[in-house]
């Protein structure tokens, strides 16, 4: 047994064993301890739940660890979630399946429907509503929340109170009131709501990024502030908190949905009377020095970070990893006026539980019946997409979120020359390919830490696993690995830019890669060098200007490399601003946003409609060997490419690199600038 787990476990069986001597009820629940005359509270937390393979391989020992946690304080404990509790991809998907139908919790199939029978069996409480939760847009947000037939809904209400749901035709009629018992309103949309702890109110408020209409379909719900920063959303959440604490609720927990956690830690010193914040989408793993995590993880901090609110008192933020990796557990004391008590927190009890079978094992915990059931009918569905064989690589295509969004990777190679490649074959006059990083969602590959050993750069690289119960070789891409990574499947359209219009788009995709924001591009056609500490130039999408910020050389290459337009040389543009480039990129990057003007994830794309190509619309005339996604998306170039290009015989080699070896993508903290001779 790991020592850390150990001392984990032992703290946590002692602490149990020394509550339940000072009493408890007739349930046996355990009694704070006797010299505290306050209120003990376990809150059992996760978020970001969106990978694919790994977050279906991890839920069953998930399952098993959060209920033998659970068991520890019965009565005492809530389990939340911050948000992304779903997300489109292979699983979101099969739960569509016919075969489907039969599983528990499901009963008609549909979209999403498998993820939230598996919340349901778990016992989740409530969420915030995370940006994946609304992907698919609000009619289907709609469908997932709605009871149909047999099909229950979700057993626990959506929280946010930064948006307003009612304009939008779909979610109006979902609208519950504010400040009642959440377990009162399942299947509902609300901001702010309680629940009962061992005869406690606790509250609990939803919160999600005020960025949500850039990088999601948020239909006519109106996200709120829509301006004024971090401060004006802490303006935006207060009176919620404010009216928890009318009706006499003095212990608060806020589900933040941010994106990036420095954003929950600001809020946690600008807001009054929140407790803990419980941080979402940045899937930030915070965990003590004792904590044993999974091969390849390291914390970004310890649990709980702690800080002090506007109002003078302390305020606790916890995160974990998503995917099902791990159990978030914060055992917290309170004093008789619902302040937390800080000098009580314990390190060997709180922090991330790692969700494996070793970890479920120590604490003799058990899987869900009907976890393990739903997810083995999702894994029946996958299987015959994982016996559909595209291509071949003989080396782990990288699409760890912290690489896709900070650097340069091979899969993003990968993806960006597929779908310059198709693109060509409706116009061969394209030039250039740009795609947003955080568009790629998972690996097509695994990785290990070698035995013993403790640091990341130690981590091992692998192609693919076989699965040979479906006839899938080591190194062999399926139909399942490219809806895993590529799981958005956004349309691709090819439009042009001029040169200054191009070096706007370069200089926001690399404006907040010290934040992993998936505004990070990956691209074919061209390489940049950038200077990362340099100030991040903000576009409003409509001025073009003679000098770049952080870009400081930028040539358009063709396929051998050979330069054939020099861009931007030691950060100023070079020749005429209005010259044309023919370019490719995702209907999702190119489509303006109503209230801001700009695409996704802020990308300021402004195609002329009548040099606008769609490859949905013209996809009839393209390639058609793959046949699994629709002709003219993402997934589609992906899967053509490979098939014309990286069978068994021939296939992908270009190992990831470090970003001091990358050549399309300089960093030039890392490495000296080589974009131009």
């Amino acid at each position: 047994m790991n020592s850390h787990a150990l001392g984990k476990l032992t703290a946590a069986l002692l602490a149990a064993f020394a509550l339940t001597a000072c009493g408890g009820d007739d349930n046996n629940d355990p009694a704070p301890p006797a010299e505290s005359t306050g209120f003990q509270l376990q809150l059992l937390h996760f978020a970001d739940m969106d990978g694919a393979t790994g977050a279906l391989r991890n839920v069953r020992p998930f399952s098993a660890v959060l209920e033998a946690l659970r068991a520890e304080h019965p009565d005492h404990t809530l389990v939340l979630s911050s948000g992304d509790n779903y997300i489109p991809g292979p699983r979101y998907f099969a739960a569509a399946d016919d075969a489907m139908a039969a599983i528990p919790g499901i009963a008609e199939p549909g979209f999403g429907r498998a993820d939230i029978a598996m919340l349901n069996a778990m016992g989740l409480q409530a969420s915030a509503v995370g940006n994946h939760d609304l992907d698919s847009g609000t009619e289907v947000f709609k469908e997932i929340l709605t009871a149909t037939g047999n099909y229950p809904g979700p057993d626990f209400p959506y929280l946010s109170a930064n948006l307003d749901f009612t304009p939008d035709t779909y979610l109006a009629g979902l609208v519950q009131q504010n400040g009642v018992a959440l377990n009162s309103i399942a299947n509902g949309l609300a901001g702010y709501g309680t629940l009962e702890v061992a005869g406690e109110r606790i509250g609990v408020i939803g919160a999600s990024t005020p960025s949500l209409g850039n990088i999601t379909s948020t239909g006519d719900i109106t996200v709120l502030p829509d301006s004024g920063g971090i401060p004006a959303l802490a303006a935006q959440l207060q009176p919620a908190v404010d009216a928890l604490a009318d009706d006499g609720i003095d212990k608060i927990i806020l589900l933040a949905h941010m994106q990036t956690i420095s954003i929950e830690k600001e809020l946690a010193t600008l807001l009054e009377g929140v407790d803990i914040i419980v941080a979402g989408g940045s899937n930030t793993l915070l965990a003590d020095d004792n904590d044993r995590l999974l091969d390849g993880d390291s914390a970004a901090d310890g649990y709980p970070l702690s800080f002090t609110s506007a109002a003078d008192e302390p305020v606790l933020v916890v995160n974990t990893d998503g995917d099902y990796k791990y159990v978030g557990r914060l055992v917290v004391e309170f004093d008789d006026n619902g302040v937390l008590l800080t000098d009580r927190l314990d390190d060997t009890v709180n922090g991330a539980y790692a969700a494996d079978d070793a970890m479920a094992g120590e604490l003799q915990g058990t899987v869900n019946s009907d976890v393990d059931a739903i997810a083995t009918a999702l894994e029946d569905v996958l299987a015959e997409r994982d016996g559909n064989i595209i291509g071949h690589t003989e080396v782990f295509l990288d699409g760890r979120r912290s690489q896709v969004r900070t650097q340069e990777t091979n899969l993003g190679n990968l993806t960006a020359d597929a779908n310059l490649w198709l693109a060509r074959q409706y116009d061969a006059n394209v030039q250039i390919s740009i795609k947003n990083g955080g568009g790629i969602r998972d690996d097509i590959g695994y990785l290990e830490t070698p035995p013993g050993s403790t640091s990341e750069d130690e981590v091992e690289l692998y192609p693919p696993v076989a699965n040979e119960e479906v006839g899938k070789q080591e190194g062999d891409i399926s139909q399942f690995d490219i809806e895993g990574s590529l799981r958005f499947n956004n349309s691709l359209t090819i439009g042009d830019v001029t040169a200054g219009e191009l070096v706007q788009l370069l200089e926001h995709g690399v404006s907040g890669v010290e934040n992993t924001e998936g505004r990070f591009p990956q691209v074919a056609g061209l390489r940049f060098s950038f200077e990362p500490t340099a100030p991040a130039r903000q576009t409003d999408g409509t001025t073009v200007t003679q000098a770049s910020e952080r870009v400081r050389n930028l040539a358009v290459v063709d396929d051998s490399g050979a330069i054939i337009d020099t861009v931007v040389q030691n950060g100023v543009l070079q020749g005429d601003a209005n010259r044309v480039f023919r370019l490719v990129t995702l209907g999702y990057l190119a489509t303006e946003n109503a209230e801001s003007g700009l695409g996704g994830d802020g990308y300021p794309f402004d195609f002329p409609v009548e040099n606008r190509l769609d490859l949905e619309e013209e996809a009839v005339n393209g390639p058609d060997q793959a046949t699994f996604a629709a002709p003219g998306t993402e997934q589609d170039a992906l899967a053509e490419y490979l098939i014309a290009h990286f069978d068994a015989a021939s296939p992908y080699a270009e190992a990831e690199t470090d970003t001091d070896q990358d050549g399309r993508i300089q960093n030039l903290a890392d490495r000296a600038d080589t974009v131009l001779p």
